[in-house]
């Protein structure tokens, strides 16, 4: 088993991309970011990491990282993920977190814990969700769908900034620079109902597939549908536009989201992890 690190996204893609879109929903991720950043890399550290797991010259998984975020994991091989660690431990002295399939992070996070001298614990557990056909919900919500506009600046940084920290997933960027920069890219809607009461974004997309997420609605427009019927107006949008599916993650502790996307015709793909990193100074100040 080799783990082959390419000169770049582009080099990378070239090599993984087919096997990849094999199973294209649950690679959206990777497929996503590694096309963008084929085209610039602005925003991201180096070095970037893209590298083909493969066996007797067939691709059997990947590996990903745009620092200072963390490593990414598709499907592989789990007897690969003492290889993986070493070749990344080439790179990178250190990871907050890897992020894949949960049998491959928690596999892949103990051995390089082991090498590191660090401590493996689990993180956020993920669903992932396509949809090829929407549903109507059983309940649609009154309002319209439109697009985000600069005016709504505010209101969103607000918004995306209450979303990062109810889903754990705040990385560090600015709330109000993803909130312009969704918007100025088009691909940020809100559902409005006399005023704005919810927000989803479709930021990425690959060859037949556009993901969906930022969906998020404050406290007060709760339990009204709004987010399942903004949701669904804007996956059709999507699948008319002549996409074949949509994918979205959910937060598998959250049995209310689940439920609302399996209703409107999402089905479940892959569950995913993050398994975080802590340094063996925190692990003296917090012994359990």
């Amino acid at each position: 088993m080799r783990v082959i690190r390419h000169d770049g996204p582009r080099a990378f893609l070239d090599r993984a991309e087919r096997w990849l879109l094999g199973r294209e929903a649950e690679n959206n991720l990777v497929l996503g970011l590694a096309d963008a950043l084929s085209r610039s890399t602005q925003g991201y550290d180096s070095p970037l990491y893209f590298a083909t797991v493969e066996d007797e010259g067939e691709v059997q998984g990947c590996v990903f990282r745009t620092p200072p975020y963390k490593l990414g994991l598709t499907r592989m091989p789990l007897h690969a993920a003492s290889s993986v660690a070493a070749a990344v431990a080439e790179v990178y002295d250190a990871l907050p977190a890897v992020l894949g399939p949960v049998d491959v992070a928690r596999t892949v996070g103990d051995a390089w814990a082991a090498a590191r001298g660090v401590r493996a614990v689990d993180g956020l557990r993920q669903r992932i969700h396509a949809l090829e056909e929407v549903r109507v919900p059983a309940r649609a919500a009154p309002g319209t769908m439109r697009p985000a506009e600069e005016g709504d600046l505010a209101l969103l940084t607000s918004w995306i900034g209450s979303f990062l920290e109810a889903t754990g997933l705040h990385d560090g960027r600015d709330p109000g620079a993803r909130a312009a920069g969704l918007t100025a890219g088009g691909v940020l809607v809100l559902w409005v109902d006399r005023v704005p009461v919810s927000m989803a974004a479709f930021p990425a997309r690959t060859r037949n597939t556009v993901r969906i997420g930022y969906v998020y609605t404050p406290p007060e427009y709760r339990r009204r549908g709004y987010a399942g019927t903004l949701v669904s107006h804007l996956s059709r949008h999507i699948l008319e536009s002549g996409f074949r599916q949509c994918v979205l993650y959910t937060d598998l502790s959250n049995p209310t989201s689940n439920r609302i996307y399996r209703e409107i015709g999402y089905r479940p793909v892959q569950d995913v992890m993050d398994v975080d990193f802590s340094s063996p100074l925190m692990q003296a100040a917090n012994p359990l």
